[in-house]
């Protein structure tokens, strides 16, 4: 087996939510960051990992001393929709008006950097999907 991390095998992973229920799935790590803000003291850590029914798990665990927070939220795409679940209930949205939200949350326009980076986003949905 190669270092490309589609070859990484599954494994059984569990993954404490502090907004609902643990999320536990088998699967395996697709993307990882974190960040430090000097301002607020707050360092940052998401992951991504990618289900073996090709399901996206995005995981935020923020902290700061003692306080810490860990949210984990479930995708699947189900056609043109995009369902998330963040412990406690499931929401449905279409895949176009999700992308519109990440092009506004990103502050992206139709510049042609911002339209790549849309592509990008997109392309990479597409293949943790499968």
């Amino acid at each position: 087996m190669g270092s490309d991390m589609t070859c990484r095998a599954m494994e059984d992973i569990s993954l404490r939510n502090d907004a609902g229920h643990d999320i536990a799935f088998k699967g395996r790590l697709f993307s990882e960051c974190s960040w430090y803000d000097d301002e607020t003291g707050v360092l940052t850590r998401q992951k991504l990992y990618v289900t073996e029914d090709n399901e996206q798990i995005y995981y935020i665990v923020s902290g700061s001393g003692a306080a810490r927070s860990r949210r984990a939220y479930r995708l699947r795409v189900e056609g043109d929709r995009c369902v998330i679940n963040n412990g406690q209930c499931d929401m449905s949205m279409q895949l176009d008006m999700l992308l519109l939200a990440v092009r506004g949350l990103c502050g992206l326009d139709a510049a042609p950097s911002d339209a790549a980076l849309l592509a990008s986003v997109e392309e990479t949905l597409k293949a943790a999907n499968g």
